[in-house]
């Protein structure tokens, strides 16, 4: 069952969310948030796998909520759900520890399979986002490899992630082991200094 924490300040869209978590099998959602003022104290005790959170939030913004997460709960994965589809809001959130974002007109089987998928170790990004995560990648690549040292195949690994694939589709993509993969992965994480996909992703946009 994937445990699953809304963060919507708008009413009518968190039970909209709320009632399609609920009637999808396998999913449940612990708890309905309109703000993050007692984020932590209602992640604590809920203990979810994954957070949907909007980034307009009153008071808090949802950027610092994924921060805030992150630093109290790390095991928990952070879905971005929003109106905003500009570079810095999108750049902003990764570097805050999300590990996908997805815009408010995404359909609602394609949220129910982001969820999924982000369960199953993916990044998933709505298509439009990705391009824009992918093209800043490519802009930088000469620069990841030189200051990092970085073989061809874990730069390659590194753009999967980007990507959203999960460690199974690189394993497939390169018809190689999902050992292998997480052994390219670990190399990866210790090259670039960082413990996680999202601080990975975080690095190299810095750059």
């Amino acid at each position: 069952m994937i445990r699953i924490v809304i963060v919507e300040d708008n009413n009518a869209l968190r039970s909209s969310l709320e009632s399609l978590f609920n009637r999808t099998e396998g999913m449940r959602c612990v708890v309905c948030l309109a703000n993050l003022l007692n984020v932590v104290s209602e992640v604590g005790a809920a203990r979810p796998d994954i957070i949907l959170m909007d980034i307009g939030l009153p008071n808090i913004s949802g950027i610092e909520g994924v921060r805030t997460v992150k630093m109290n709960f790390p095991e928990v994965q952070v879905l971005m759900f929003t109106v905003f589809d500009d570079d810095e809001k999108i750049f902003d959130a990764i570097r805050a520890g999300a590990s996908g974002y997805l815009l408010k007109k995404t359909p609602p089987a394609e949220i129910v399979e982001a969820v999924r998928e982000l369960y199953r170790g993916g990044a998933p990004m709505t298509s439009s986002i990705a391009r824009r995560v992918i093209h800043s990648f490519q802009a930088v690549p000469s620069t990841v490899v030189e200051d990092y040292r970085l073989t061809v195949r874990e730069n390659e690994i590194l753009y999967s992630l980007v990507d959203g694939l999960s460690y199974k589709r690189i394993a497939d993509k390169y018809c190689v082991s999902i050992s292998t993969i997480r052994t390219h992965i670990c190399n990866i994480y210790h090259k670039l200094h960082v413990n996680s996909k999202a601080e990975a992703v975080a690095r190299v946009l810095r750059k």
